[in-house]
C-alpha cells in the first residue's frame, strides 16, 4: 500500500510538471535506479501540542514522587515528576571506541551519559522563545553545568567558574572525589597537546575549531581560563558551548588504564565521568546499559529540590535498519524516535494513536554538482538545473504542505540572526531560483547545450530516492537526463570526501543546522566536505573573516554576506525544506524533540544531560498494557 501511495503522488507530481514544462519536450528518461554495492564499505517551526491518554488509578506499587510546588512557570502543565523506570533508546551506529580522543569510534556520540559537560542547555528555557530543535545552540541560550559560569575576560579569554559541589562517580580509581579546575585542565592538555606531558593532540580528528586554543589554566581549585588567538568570539563560542562543549575524563583513569605505547581507553569498563549514569553493560553491535548515578550531584532546574536522574536506567539499542527500529516503537519496545518523514508519522498515527506526535525544522535535500567539471562549471547551467525544479509544486504535493517552498542558502532558514530569509531576496535573484522551463531551456540553449546533455548522480540508499525521481522527471523536461546510482552511506560518505564523484551528488548540504561557522567548511577549498569542488578566493577571504571578526555583530554580518554570495553563485540546487517529525510513547515525560536528547546528526550529544530530567509516568505507562 505504502508503495502504491508513494507512485501515485511521484506520477501526479511527474505529470503535472511536464504539463507546466511544455508538450512539445523530447526528451526523455528512465526512472530506474542503479545500486552500487560497494564492499568498501521562511515559516516558523510548528507549534506541538500533544494529546495523550489521561493517566487512570492503578493498584500496582506506585514509585516514589518527586515533590514540587506551584509555581506559575510554562512547565507545571507537564505535571508532576516521578522516580523510576526505564527509558529505552536506539541508534543506527555501532559502538567501537571509548575514548574522547576517538571520536571515530562512536563513543562520543553517547558519552554524555557518563561524563558531564562544562555547559549545557537550559532546562528552563521557555520552547516557544528556543526549542533546542536546531544543533545551533547560540551561547545567549547555554547555561553552566559543571561550570557555574563564565565570562570574556579579555577579548580571547574565558574564565569559567566552577560549581563547587560536582563529584566524580564513586568508582576506582576516582572514589568520589570532587571535581576541580585542575581536571578541566588534565582534558583539553591531553586531547590537543598543551601540557601536563602531552605535547601534542592525542586526537587524530581534533576539532579544527579549537585549533586556536593556546592554554587552559586552573588560575585557582574552581576557575579555569582558557586562551585563544587569531579567532573570533563566536569561534570561541561555537567551540566551547553546546552539546559538544567540554564533557570530562578523569585523570585517574587515564594514570590507570594507558600507557604512552596504547594512549587510548579502549575497554568501556574503565569509564568513569561525573555524569547521571554509570554504564554496566554493552554488548558489541546490540544494547548498552546504563544505571542512575546514585551520588549524582545534580538537581532538576524546573524544581530544584529534586535530585537527578529521574529514571533508574537507560538502555540504547543498536538497530541499524530503521524498519526494525519503527516496529519496535510500535510495540512499545522503544520510547521515542525522531527523523521521521511525513509518512511514516501519519502512518504511526493510523497504528498507534496514543503517540505523541512531534514537528520540528528540517534541513532540504540538495543537488550538488561538481563545480569544476562541464557542464556545471558554467553558472549558466547552474541556474538552468535550478529553475528546471518546480519548488512549490513539491513543497505542496509532495510534503502535503509540511515543507517550506523557498531555497536555502548555507545557514538554515529557522537560525533567525545568522541567515540571509527569502523574504530579503530581490526580485532578480529570486527569478534564477523560480520553477521557469522556458527560461531553463534558454539558460542551457546560451550555455551551449539547446538539446541538454546527459549525467549521472549519485545517492545513498537510505535517501529519499522518489524526491529524486521526481528531480530525474523535471530535469527531463528541460533536456537534462540524468540516470540515478545508488550505494550504502559509508561507502557515499568516502567517496565524496575523496573527492571521487565525478557528476552530481544528492546530499542534505544546504540549510545547516549546526553551529554557522563550520558550515564554511563545504565550499572551502581543498577540504573533504567540498565535494562539489568549489575554488572560490572570495569565499575563502569570507570565511577567514569570519573566523577572526572581533565581535558577534561583524560574524553575523559577515555570515549574511556569505549567504547573498552563496545564492548568487548558485553552486548547488536546492530543494525544498520539510518538517522533520518525531513521536514518543506518552509516558515519556520533558520529551520535546530536542536534538541531541534521543539522537542527532552527531549522535546522542546531550543524552545523559536530557534522560536524566527526562521521567516516566509509571501509571500512565501499566494503564496501557506495557510493563515499568
Amino acid at each position: 500500500m505504502k508503495k502504491g501511495v508513494i507512485w501515485i503522488l511521484l506520477t501526479c507530481l511527474m505529470v503535472t510538471s511536464l504539463v507546466l514544462a511544455s508538450c512539445s519536450s523530447t526528451a526523455k528518461t528512465s526512472t530506474s535506479i542503479t545500486s552500487v554495492t560497494n564492499t568498501t564499505t521562511t515559516p516558523s517551526p510548528i507549534a506541538t501540542t500533544a494529546t495523550t491518554p489521561t493517566s487512570t488509578t492503578s493498584t500496582a506499587a506506585v514509585t516514589t514522587t518527586a515533590t514540587t510546588t506551584a509555581t506559575g512557570n510554562w512547565w507545571d502543565s507537564l505535571g508532576t515528576p516521578s522516580y523510576g523506570g526505564t527509558i529505552t533508546l536506539s541508534q543506527a551506529n555501532n559502538l567501537s571506541g571509548w575514548d574522547d580522543a576517538n571520536p571515530i569510534g562512536g563513543q562520543q556520540t553517547i558519552q554524555n551519559l557518563w561524563e558531564d559537560s562544562l555547559v549545557c542547555d537550559n532546562w528552563t528555557q521557555d520552547p516557544s522563545v528556543f526549542s533546542y530543535q536546531l544543533a545551533f545552540r547560540p551561547n545567549n541560550y547555554e547555561v553552566g553545568d559543571v561550570a557555574s559560569d563564565w565570562e570574556f575576560s579579555a577579548p580571547l579569554v574565558i574564565t569559567m567558574h566552577l560549581n563547587q559541589n560536582v563529584y566524580w562517580q564513586n568508582i576506582a580509581p576516582v572514589n568520589g572525589r570532587q571535581f576541580v579546575a585542575n581536571d578541566v585542565v588534565f582534558y583539553y592538555d591531553r586531547i590537543y597537546g598543551l601540557g601536563m606531558g602531552y605535547t601534542k593532540p592525542i586526537s587524530t580528528t581534533t576539532n579544527t575549531m579549537i585549533q586556536a586554543l593556546v592554554s587552559v589554566v586552573a588560575s585557582d581549585k574552581y576557575t579555569v581560563n582558557f586562551t585563544f588567538q587569531g579567532v573570533s568570539q563566536e569561534t570561541i563560542a561555537e567551540t566551547m558551548f553546546g552539546p559538544m562543549g567540554g564533557t570530562q575524563e578523569a585523570p585517574e583513569v587515564f594514570a590507570a588504564y594507558t600507557s604512552p605505547s596504547n594512549p587510548i581507553i579502549t575497554n568501556w569498563h574503565n569509564e568513569v565521568g561525573a555524569g547521571p549514569f554509570i554504564l554496566t553493560d554493552w554488548v558489541d553491535n546490540a544494547a548498552l546499559t546504563a544505571v542512575a548515578n546514585p551520588t549524582y550531584w545534580g538537581h532538576d532546574e524546573r524544581h530544584p529540590q529534586n535530585k537527578l536522574p529521574y529514571i533508574s536506567g537507560i538502555k540504547l539499542l543498536i538497530i541499524a535498519n530503521q524498519s526494525t527500529a519503527l516496529a519496535a516503537v510500535r510495540t512499545g519496545k522503544i520510547d521515542a524516535i525522531d527523523g521521521l518523514t511525513l509518512m511514516q508519522s501519519q502512518q504511526m498515527k493510523t497504528t498507534n494513536p496514543a503517540m505523541v506526535q512531534l514537528t520540528y525544522p528540517g534541513g532540504p535535500y540538495t543537488i550538488d554538482p561538481k563545480n569544476d567539471v562541464k557542464p556545471f562549471s558554467d553558472i549558466r547551467v547552474r541556474q538552468a538545473m535550478q529553475m528546471a525544479i518546480n519548488l512549490p509544486l513539491i513543497a505542496s504535493t509532495y510534503y502535503s504542505g509540511t515543507a517550506s517552498p523557498y531555497p536555502s542558502t548555507m545557514t538554515s532558514m529557522f537560525m533567525t540572526g545568522w541567515t540571509y530569509p527569502y523574504t530579503a531576496w530581490p526580485a532578480s535573484l529570486k527569478a534564477t531560483y523560480d520553477f521557469n522551463v522556458a527560461g531553463s531551456k534558454a539558460l542551457l540553449t546560451a550555455a551551449g547545450y539547446p538539446n541538454g546533455f546527459n549525467t549521472t548522480i549519485v545517492a545513498s540508499n537510505t535517501a529519499d530516492l522518489t524526491l529524486l525521481q521526481i528531480v530525474q522527471s523535471e530535469f527531463a523536461a528541460v533536456g537534462i537526463t540524468m540516470s540515478i546510482t545508488t550505494m550504502d552511506t559509508a561507502a557515499l560518505n568516502t567517496m565524496l570526501h575523496n573527492h571521487a564523484n565525478d557528476q552530481i551528488a544528492f546530499n542534505t548540504t544546504l540549510g545547516y543546522t549546526f553551529p554557522p561557522l563550520k558550515g564554511f567548511q563545504h565550499w572551502q577549498t581543498g577540504t573533504q566536505y567540498d565535494w562539489t569542488d568549489v575554488n572560490d578566493p572570495a569565499w575563502n577571504s569570507l570565511m577567514a573573516q569570519a573566523l577572526a571578526a572581533p565581535t558577534l555583530t561583524q560574524t553575523q554580518a559577515l555570515v549574511y554576506q556569505a549567504n547573498q554570495y552563496m545564492a548568487s553563485q548558485q553552486w548547488e540546487e536546492s530543494l525544498p525544506t520539510p518538517s522533520n517529525f518525531a513521536v514518543c510513547e506518552p509516558w515519556l515525560k520533558g520529551y520535546n524533540a530536542q536534538t541531541f536528547s534521543i539522537s542527532g546528526g552527531n549522535g546522542i550529544l546531550a543524552v545523559g544531560f536530557y534522560c536524566s530530567r527526562f521521567w516516566i509516568d509509571q501509571n500512565l505507562k501499566q494503564s496501557l498494557g506495557y510493563g515499568s
